[in-house]
């Protein structure tokens, strides 16, 4: 046998001959050497995946500790449902569906024919009235001046009286003394007698006068009271009449419109509602997430229908009670097995926005709002502002104008 095959062939217990052994060293020593970039690079990753999540981590408790948010808030609005006061055919509807309307505007038309007819009545009867008035103002006068010319003719009698009773009283001594007869004696009595007859029935006289004056001023307090009654019957049907037209209170939109020309419409009956357009925020946070909302606490709200943007706005005041407190049927607890239910209490919230900026903003949709407990507020914060007293009637209609 050569030596060059007794150096290839191999040992007889299947193990290399040893002049292989240092070219399998080599094979793993590179095997190594290339994994460990790989270790390295697994190692980078890992580290890096790990810093990310610590730092979302503290992000999101930096951005989420002392706020407070729930998902079960909506918008809010004021409605107003407008109804007529009077039953009438309508005549004319000057807006449709989901319109913008002005304070003031003339909406609807009613049919005032049966109104015109009850003010032209009473326009008569104030007329009569007056009339009447007029009449018992004249009597009053007439009778206030017999009075006057009965208290002179009583001044006139009296002293004719007092005359003939001194004459009577001369002519009496004079009698007594024989120098006058029997015949001027008795003629001086007798006008004495006569003089103070018609004193007595001046004094009657000015007494009858006295109460036809009475009687002349009851009828004219009488008359006065008519024409006043008269006169507020003709406000009802000036008010009746201007209740034919039906004007908007207030600035906003016409929704859920239930009328047109021709319907028959009676009093407290709906014929549209009327949004205007001041909007909040009532947001339902669960009662142990009030512990450090305050009023005047700034807020984030984020609509549903408008998303990526972000409206500021502040808590403006809380419910004074739970929103199971206020239902039809509020729950009692007193009796049968119970069960703890975490509350939750009504917070309005006030947006800080411009007017112009809300008009995309309408009732009932959801919104999310973010309130920042971290902030203490000032005493002073603002506050919603009620609405102003509506346009109704006469009003209405001299602003239109």
């Amino acid at each position: 046998m050569s030596a060059t095959s007794l150096t290839a062939s191999p040992s007889r217990n299947g193990a290399p001959p040893p002049q292989n052994r240092p070219a399998v060293d080599r094979h793993d020593s590179a095997a190594a050497a290339s994994n460990a970039p790989k270790r390295r690079r697994r190692f980078i990753l890992v580290y890096i995946v790990g810093a990310l999540i610590l730092a979302g981590a503290g992000f999101w408790y930096l951005t989420n500790m002392g706020y407070e948010t729930t998902d079960d808030a909506t918008i809010e609005s004021h409605v107003i449902q407008v109804s007529p006061k009077v039953s009438a055919h309508v005549k004319a509807v000057h807006f449709d569906d989901n319109y913008q309307v002005k304070r003031g505007d003339l909406l609807v038309e009613l049919d005032p024919r049966d109104f015109e007819v009850s003010r032209a009545v009473a326009a008569a009867t104030v007329a009569s009235a007056q009339s009447k008035l007029s009449e018992a103002k004249a009597e009053q006068d007439v009778a206030q001046a017999s009075v006057g010319q009965g208290r002179a003719d009583l001044v006139s009698a009296q002293a004719t009286a007092e005359n003939a009773a001194a004459d009577f009283q001369r002519n009496e001594s004079l009698y007594k003394t024989k120098v006058i007869g029997r015949r001027e004696y008795d003629a001086s009595n007798a006008q004495a007698k006569s003089s103070s007859a018609i004193v007595e029935s001046a004094a009657k006289k000015i007494a009858s006068q006295e109460a036809q004056l009475q009687l002349a001023s009851a009828q004219y307090n009488t008359a006065v009271a008519e024409l006043e009654q008269a006169e507020e019957q003709l406000h009802q049907a000036d008010l009746q009449l201007s209740y034919a037209k039906i004007f908007a209170p207030f600035d906003g939109h016409v929704t859920k419109k239930s009328i047109e020309p021709g319907n028959y419409v009676q009093p407290g009956q709906t014929l549209f509602s009327l949004v205007p357009f001041d909007v909040w925020v009532v947001a339902n946070f669960k009662e142990t997430q009030l512990k450090r909302m305050k009023a005047g606490q700034p807020v984030s709200v984020k609509i549903d229908a408008l998303p990526g943007r972000n409206f500021r706005g502040h808590v403006e005041s809380f419910q004074v009670g739970t929103g199971s407190r206020f239902t039809l049927l509020p729950p009692e607890n007193a009796t049968g097995n119970y069960v703890k239910v975490v509350q939750r209490v009504p917070v309005k919230i006030v947006f800080d926005e411009p007017a112009a900026a809300l008009d995309r903003l309408w009732a009932g949709e959801s919104v999310e709002p973010k309130v920042n407990t971290r902030i203490v507020p000032a005493a002073s914060e603002s506050r919603a502002v009620p609405l102003p007293a509506a346009i109704l009637g006469e009003q209405a209609g001299r602003s239109a104008k």
